[in-house]
């Protein structure tokens, strides 16, 4: 019996077959409401993969991942730091996106999914890492970072720290933890937000340069 029913990535699939596989993922409930679920976008090869924590009400409406608010801000400091966006894979720890509907029924606001929801995806994450086999991840956010480095990871104490991917995952990376852009676009000093993201992606930079 699989560990996470209706989780099931197939085995040494591509990026490709894992697309079309993710939408018929039960794992969890977060499918019933959804639109679709939303796999990860970039090269297959891309040398750094950035791991966000689920799609929002854009990404759940166009079935891609960072096409929202937070997307483009995440493209600008990807500028700022000198990271090629070409370069980059970008995806979510979950795939499927959780909400609840506003008083009037029509406005679908974010809610922050809950740690069996987390696991419950991670054999995807797991999948794609293993068919990007990137020299660097990017975990942004707690969710993600946490999805990634357990549940003991503690964003505040590790910001901006290069630390090594855990042996269970099928590649040998360096992993960094960094807040989420749509974190930045709540933060009551914007300004100082975004530098502190940008400060740590010139750090996930430097990584790349050095890995060659």
């Amino acid at each position: 019996m699989a560990k996470y029913p209706g989780a099931n990535p197939p085995g040494d699939a591509g990026l490709d077959e894992l697309r079309t596989a993710v939408q018929g993922c039960r794992g969890c409930d977060l499918y019933r409401d959804a639109t679709q679920a939303v796999f990860g976008d970039g090269p297959e090869n891309g040398r750094v993969m950035f791991i966000g924590e689920q799609p929002g009400d854009q990404e759940d409406k166009a079935g891609e991942p960072f096409v929202g608010p937070a997307g483009r801000l995440l493209d600008k400091a990807l500028v700022e730091a000198g990271i090629d966006r070409a370069t980059a894979y970008v995806t979510n720890a979950v795939k499927h996106f959780k909400f609840q509907r506003d008083a009037r029924g029509k406005r679908r606001i974010h809610q922050k999914p809950n740690r069996s929801e987390v696991v419950a995806c991670r054999p995807w994450l797991v999948a794609e890492l293993g068919a990007v086999r990137p020299d660097l991840v990017v975990c942004l956010g707690a969710t993600a970072a946490q999805s990634v480095l357990g549940a003991a990871f503690r964003l505040t104490a590790h910001r901006g720290e290069l630390l090594e991917l855990p042996e269970e995952f099928p590649l040998p990376a360096r992993v960094l933890a960094t807040q989420h852009p749509s974190a930045v676009l709540r933060a009551p000093d914007r300004e100082a937000a975004y530098a502190a993201l940008v400060q740590d992606l010139k750090v996930a930079a430097a990584a790349l340069s050095r890995a060659g």
